[in-house]
Order: C-alpha cells, then structure tokens, then sequence
C-alpha cells in the first residue's frame, strides 16, 4: 500500500494569545500543496518480532522511536489490534521547513491504516488521534483548504484558489526552532483575520497578510528576506515564509524563469 502525503503552505499566520496550557492561539490558513512523501507499508507473509522503518530520500535526524510515523502506528494500536508492519519513508518534504512534512505523513498513516483494516473510524476520530501527535497533524486527515484556529485545529472551510496559479518554494540550509521562532512574537489579535484577506485579489495580500514569525526570524536570518525579495523580483503575487520556517514561497500568474542564483534553494515549482 503506498500513499503520498502532500505538503501544505500557510498563507498568512497570525498569533494572537499565549494560552495557560503553553501553547499559543493563532489564526492561519492551511493550503495544501503538491510536494508529497512517499510512504509504503505491508503486512510481510513472515512473522515480525516488532515494526520495521526503513527511510530514503532526504536524510532525517530522527530516531525510529521519534518519527512520527512510528508514533502514528503505536496510536492507532492503542484502539485497534495492528500486526507487526515493514514501512518505507522515501522523504522528499524537508524537515524543519514549517511544511509539515512530518505530520502530513502521520495522519497519512493514520488514514491508511484505517482504511487497509477496516476499522471505520470516523474523521473526528482520526483527527483526535491526529492531534495528540501535532497540532498541524488533523488539517491532514482531510489535506483541503482550511481556516485555522486555536492550536490550529480548530479548522473552517474556505474556497480553493484560481485554477493555474503556479507556485515556487525556495528553502534555505537552515532550520529554525519552533522556540526559536516564538522567542520574538508578541501575540495581537486583529480585527482582520487571515480568512478575511483570503477572500481578496491575491494581489492586495502583499500590504495585507502577514506571517507573525517573520518579526523575529528574518532577523536572525536575513536569507529569508532575501528569497522574499527574490520572489517578488521575479513577479510573485504574493511570497511569504510559510510557518515558522525557514521554507519561503511564491504564487505566480504563470510559470516563472528561476534566476540561476536561487536555484541551489529550489525545493518545488508547479501548478498550486
């Protein structure tokens, strides 16, 4: 059984309190993109001892113990009876990027599994299993367009974009800290929400949606802006770092020239 869990963007990312429990509120958009893992797992005719991960692709500094593909298989254990699988991650979602590589791959899991075996679960019930293994993992359960809010899982509908739209997506060799990129936000709550300056021309977002994070990260990693400007240099509509970084993208008209000097830190370029 192989899957292939796609990739989101945030399109505007407001943080607007800090909540008692540690965490913070925000407001964003979750848009799905075509950037995809690639996940396989069957259920080997021999008798396994435990489960086997096996990882290609772009290299991860994660434990087996940590993936969050493994923390999927041993949540959904926890309400249904699950043999011992071989799994292969083939990851082409950079880490550390605000992509969600990891968490589009665990609720991809969660998905699967439920299907393969029947369980029947309900999506409310895979996206309470999602969210105790991240607060982006229950956008990925249904990976459509939504409203975000709380945590992020607190989630609202809203329309696809045009047809035809093309996007870019530059990553720096860096990766910041969900701390790290905290550090320097100072939670405000507006009386225009990101869903608000969705619904406009996109080309009014450039004055109008803001991602929070960029405050305190382009700073201290004055590339960001610089694939920003680069983006825009190049005709964006719009560009912003999506999440708390270090990924940037660009939504274009048409298809794009890439300048040969940004595409060392070309991770994706297609149809949005």
């Amino acid at each position: 059984m192989v899957i292939l869990p796609k990739a989101k963007i945030n399109i505007g990312l407001r943080i607007t309190e800090r909540r008692d429990d540690g965490y913070h509120n925000l407001q964003t958009i979750f848009y799905p993109i075509n950037l995809a893992d690639i996940l396989e797992f069957i259920v080997p005719a021999e008798k396994l001892s435990r489960d086997i991960l096996t990882m290609t692709g772009i290299p991860m500094a994660v434990d087996q113990e940590e993936n969050l593909v493994m923390k999927a298989l041993w949540k959904m254990r926890e309400f249904c009876k699950i043999p011992y699988l071989k799994i292969h991650l083939h990851k082409i979602i950079p880490a550390g990027a605000g992509l969600g590589g990891g968490s589009s791959d665990a609720a991809s899991f969660l998905k699967i599994l439920n299907r393969y075996f029947c369980f029947n679960l309900s999506d409310k019930e895979l996206k309470e299993m999602a969210l105790s293994l991240g607060s982006d993992c229950p956008f990925f359960i249904d990976s459509q367009p939504v409203f975000a809010e709380g945590r992020g899982e607190i989630m609202s509908p809203v329309e696809m974009l045009p047809d035809g739209l093309f996007i870019v997506l530059l990553k720096p060799d860096i990766n910041i800290s969900t701390r790290e990129a905290f550090a320097g936000c100072r939670p405000y709550r507006s009386d225009l929400t990101p869903s608000d300056h969705y619904r406009t021309d996109i080309s009014l977002w450039k004055e109008h949606m803001v991602n929070d994070f960029e405050k305190s990260v382009i700073p201290l990693h004055p590339v960001i802006g610089e694939m920003k400007k680069a983006l825009y240099d190049m005709g964006a509509l719009f560009s912003s770092m999506t999440g708390s970084g270090s990924a940037v993208y660009g939504i274009f008209y048409t298809r794009p020239l890439i300048p040969d000097q940004i595409k060392s830190y070309l991770i994706y370029s297609g149809i949005l």
